[in-house]
This record gives structure tokens, C-alpha cells and sequence, in this order.
């Protein structure tokens, strides 16, 4: 491919992060135009760009069905309810009400993504923070970093270990026998933290319980049928691609989803459209617009490339490359969205794999369905703790930071980068340890 072209992706991809570090122009629209550029520069024809969409179909399908399966049962006010709990399960204390937002989001972004999860809990903080006295900046602070630890517990729990797991073909149960300690640990370390960077609100004594709101279950036999509905999804994100005809967590997502909607129509509770309408479309652009941008680096031979650069200076040990890989890519996730930066690294890590020799050729086909060397596999391990982690670093590390901050300032304040930065860095790091000695001990020695 032509040098010009391959100059143009580089430049493009770099000015979208940038764009949307800065936050100059909304991420949608940096990455949509960003992808329109190539198209209109002709790095790629249109059927070219609407095919990299096409591989990357499954994480599309898995973010929309859960998106939809949420939203379906808001109008249930089953969030609000939990939230509730969460707040009187604290008995007037504040090191119990920090441990209770850790113990009510950590399952839920197990099988959420953790953006979702936030865009539905956190704005139901503020307001109960302030009844009770206590400042709700660093009770969104800390859900940010339970949701994104938590992401690790499965495989669909967090965008990035979704799309890595999807590359190399790992199954739901798989994963949980192999990664999801590494998951446990990293919502640990978070718990280990409380006392010392939650220092003022761990010492804290609540008081006036009695007038928080309760809000009410609405629609409970709504409630019951979908909470079927969501028993089987997440038996079949088990079970489903052990079965003879093999179901994707992306397909039973969907499955899920439709059985939602049809539950809702026919329920009255709420109607297609509205439920339709608030699914989060610009996510869902953002991400398809990633993959068109990665998909013009691959094309043009820059990822090849970087992969032969990689390959000199890690040869084929992977004991080096596991943790180089680790520290890298979270710290660079802290600065760059892990989810642009796991699509560029997974098919970077790929070709590296194949030109050193440790994987042949055919791991590089998009449809490529086989099982990796396992020797190889705990590279991709490493890059999925480094990206989830690492999003804990800085307010644009991940896009449950973002969805945090923006429920902040509706409630009359700002978490600032610095101080995000002030609670971020050090658990970060310290996640960032604590994963390595993990690989290092699980999968490398």
C-alpha cells in the first residue's frame, strides 16, 4: 500500500484520540468524521469500511441487546430500588455505605457492561449523598473503579475483555476457570484502598436514614417474567456455545433483548419506540467508526509494521512480553479509551505472534474460529487486564469515567481531571501490580 495512504490513517487515527482526549469535539463525531476522511480519501471504499464493521458484528450485537434488555425494565424502577438498599444497608456509617456501593455494583457489571451500569446507578448517588452530608464525588469515583475491576469478573462484563476474548476465541466458561480470579483481585485491591483514599467518608457517621425516599417496585410481575428473561441470558452466555448449535453471547444478548421488548409491548409498561429511542446510539456509532479507522491502519500495513517492531524487541519471550504488554497498555489506556486502543492492539498482537513464529497465518483470518497456541494466550491476558485497568487511571481512561463526570455536573458539580487523577493513579498502579504478579504466577511460571 502506498506510503501517502498509510500516512493518512496514522494521522487520522492519532487526531480522533486526540480529539477525543481533549474532549474539543464530542468522540461520536470525531470518530464518524475520522472514518468518513478515509472513505473520502479513498484508503477504503465504503464496502470496505462496512465489512471491518461487519467482523467486529459480535461486540456490536452484544452492546445493543444489552442495551435494549436494560432499558426495557427501567420503567420497573428495579435500579432505584437496589440504590435504595444500598444507601440503608450502610447503617449510619460510612465505611459500610462505601463497602455497599462496591458490593451492589460489583455483580451487576459482572454481567453488564460497565458503562451501562454506571449510566444507570450513578445518577442515583448525588442526591442521596447529599441527604445524608457526604459529598458524592468520590462515592462516583469509587463506583467508576469497582464497575471497571468488576468488568473483569466475565467476559462480557467490560467492552474490552469482550472484544479480546471474542479475538481469540475464549468461551464464557473458559473464561470464568481462567480470568475471573484476576477480576476478583482487582475488586479487592479497590476494597484494600477505602480506608486511606476514602479516608474522610470511611470515618464518617451517618445520620437521618429515615428520610431517604423509597421508592417502590413498579409493574412486579413485569418484574418476575424479566427477571426469567435475564436468567436465561446469563445461563446461556454459560452454556450456549458448549451446545450443539453453538449461541454467541452477542446472539443471546439479542435473543434477550427481543423477548424484552415483546414483554414491554405487551405489558403496556412501556412502547417499542421509546425503548428504542433511549438505546445509546452514539456509543454504538463511536464504536463502529473505531473499527473502520483500525480497519484503514490494517489495511495499509501499519499495524504490520508496528507488529515487526514489536517482534525485535520482545523476540519470542513471552514472559517479557506479557508484562511489558501489561504495564504498557494500561498505562496507555489511562491516557488513550481502552476501547480504540484494544481494536488496534488486537490484530497488532496477531501479526506479531505470526512473525515471530509462534502462531501460523491462519489466526489472522477475521472469520478465524480455531484455538490459539495456548502458549501465546497469556499475551492477550495481559492486554485485557492492562486495557481494563488501566481505564482507572485518568478521567478519560474508559467511557464509564465519562458517563461518571457528566452525571456530576447535572448535580452541580465537576470532577476535574486532577482530581480524578488523585484517586485514579495509585489504584491504578497498584491494580496494575497486583495483575502482573498474576499472570506471572497463573499462566507464565
Amino acid at each position: 500500500m502506498e506510503n501517502s495512504q498509510a500516512i493518512l490513517s496514522i494521522f487520522t487515527f492519532i487526531s480522533v484520540i486526540i480529539l477525543v482526549m481533549t474532549e474539543w469535539v464530542h468522540l461520536t463525531i470525531a470518530a464518524l468524521l475520522g472514518a468518513l476522511f478515509l472513505v473520502f480519501t479513498n484508503v477504503m471504499t465504503l464496502q470496505e469500511a462496512v465489512g471491518y464493521i461487519g467482523n467486529s458484528h459480535g461486540t456490536l450485537g452484544l452492546f445493543f441487546g444489552v442495551m435494549v434488555l436494560v432499558r426495557a425494565f427501567e420503567p420497573t424502577k428495579i435500579f432505584d430500588y437496589l440504590a435504595t438498599q444500598m444507601v440503608l444497608l450502610a447503617k449510619g456509617e460510612g465505611k459500610r455505605l462505601l463497602l455497599g456501593i462496591v458490593a451492589i455494583t460489583t455483580p451487576i457489571c459482572a454481567v453488564l457492561p460497565n458503562a451501562t451500569t454506571v449510566m444507570l446507578l450513578a445518577p442515583l448517588i448525588p442526591p442521596m449523598a447529599q441527604e445524608l452530608g457526604v459529598n458524592f464525588v468520590p462515592l462516583l469515583i469509587l463506583m467508576v473503579f469497582v464497575a471497571n475491576s468488576a468488568g473483569l469478573l466475565t467476559i462480557v462484563g467490560d467492552p474490552a475483555t469482550f472484544i479480546v476474548g471474542d479475538a481469540i476465541n475464549i468461551s464464557f466458561t473458559d473464561y470464568l476457570l481462567k480470568l475471573s480470579l484476576g477480576g476478583v483481585l482487582a475488586v479487592a485491591t479497590v476494597v484494600v484502598t477505602l480506608p486511606f483514599l476514602f479516608r474522610k467518608i470511611w470515618n464518617t457517621k451517618l445520620e437521618n436514614l429515615e428520610q431517604l425516599p423509597h421508592p417502590q417496585i413498579n409493574h412486579p410481575r413485569v418484574l418476575g417474567a424479566g427477571t426469567v428473561i435475564i436468567a436465561f441470558v446469563l445461563l446461556f452466555f454459560v452454556i450456549g456455545e458448549s451446545l450443539p448449535i453453538p449461541l454467541s453471547p452477542a446472539a443471546v444478548a439479542l435473543l434477550g433483548a427481543a423477548l424484552a421488548l415483546l414483554l414491554s409491548h405487551h405489558s403496556k409498561i412501556d412502547s417499542v419506540n421509546n425503548i428504542l429511542r433511549d438505546v445509546d446510539w452514539s456509543t454504538l456509532i463511536f464504536f463502529m467508526s473505531i473499527f473502520v479507522l483500525i480497519g484503514g491502519l490494517e489495511k495499509t500495513g501499519v499495524i504490520n509494521g508496528l507488529s515487526g517492531i514489536l517482534a525485535t524487541i520482545l523476540g519470542k519471550n513471552i514472559v517479557l512480553g506479557s508484562l511489558v504488554l501489561l504495564f504498557f497498555v494500561g498505562i496507555l489506556s489511562s491516557l488513550v479509551p481502552n476501547i480504540p486502543l484494544v481494536v488496534a492492539m488486537v490484530p497488532l498482537l496477531k501479526q506479531y505472534i505470526v512473525n515471530v513464529g509462534l502462531a501460523s497465518s491462519v489466526v489472522l483470518a477475521p472469520n478465524f474460529q480455531g484455538q490459539f497456541p495456548p502458549e501465546v494466550l497469556p499475551l492477550f491476558y495481559a492486554m485485557m487486564f492492562g486495557a481494563t485497568l488501566g481505564g482507572n487511571g485518568t478521567l478519560v481512561g474508559a467511557s464509564s469515567n465519562i458517563v461518571a463526570a457528566g452525571i456530576a455536573e447535572q448535580h452541580g458539580r465537576r470532577i476535574s481531571f486532577k482530581t480524578f487523577l488523585h484517586y485514579g493513579i495509585p489504584v491504578m498502579l497498584l491494580q496494575l501490580v497486583v495483575s502482573a504478579l498474576y499472570v506471572l504466577l497463573r499462566f507464565l511460571i
